[in-house]
């Protein structure tokens, strides 16, 4: 198989980044480590790597927050059929300020996001099973090593986790997302976010100078939380 490394920002689908664990084959299982809009689009200074924050409160005031990255990356791979895609690498980090464990449930379908301009071609959305901590961002692929030997025994497969969040702590993971190089114009900008106890997957592409004007975007469901009766802070 021939994997080709591009260190560039994008070569045609531009996976704009915002600033920079040992994997395992097959599907991401259970890893359960933790660290010890209303999306926020104005960050605070130690936020500069976060693209856009959730927060959510419940009926006493608890919180549960929800951090979604910048993509870095922008490297082509070829897969076993000789197709190549240009992928990216994201993360998104919990914070579970509640009295009780937060258990995440995540699972992307093989076929998630039909790319517009190819019919019956879609993007490829996996989950490693790798936790992100925060000392790795600054990393390129944000810390995030041997992705092609994950990407090779995954790339035709749904993709899941399953975590457990203890009060007080937070816990992050990696979202991989790849896209047929023919297909891969524009921004990508994604986010996880909380509907009740269901949660979803935005992917959204852009194209031009800043200001960014929105080509297409797609809110995938994607799994569950078992905390319930939350709501977005205004």
């Amino acid at each position: 198989m021939k994997h080709i490394h591009v260190h560039t920002l994008l070569f045609l689908f531009v996976f704009c980044t915002s600033c920079g664990g040992q994997n395992k084959s097959g599907l991401p299982k259970e890893n359960s480590k933790s660290e010890t809009k209303n999306i926020v689009t104005s960050v605070g200074s130690n936020e500069r790597n976060i693209y856009s924050k959730y927060e959510y409160t419940d009926s006493i005031g608890k919180r549960l927050i929800i951090q979604n990255s910048f993509p870095k990356g922008g490297i082509k791979y070829t897969d076993s059929n000789g197709e190549v895609y240009v992928y990216a690498v994201f993360w998104t980090r919990i914070i579970n300020e509640t009295d009780n464990p937060l258990e995440l449930n995540i699972d992307f379908p093989v076929n998630s996001y039909e790319v517009p301009s190819l019919p019956g071609k879609y993007f490829k959305i996996l989950v490693p099973s790798d936790t992100m901590t925060l000392d790795k961002e600054h990393l390129f692929n944000h810390g995030l090593t041997d992705v092609e030997t994950f990407l090779d025994s995954s790339i035709h497969k749904s993709s899941s986790l399953k975590r457990s969040i203890n009060p007080k702590e937070s816990s992050g993971f990696y979202v991989v997302i790849l896209c047929l190089i023919e297909g891969a114009k524009g921004t990508l900008r994604t986010g996880l976010s909380l509907k009740g106890g269901s949660l979803f997957y935005r992917i959204s592409r852009f194209t031009g100078p800043p200001p960014l004007s929105l080509i297409d975007e797609k809110e995938i469901p994607c799994g569950s939380i078992n905390l319930e009766n939350f709501m977005l802070r205004k």
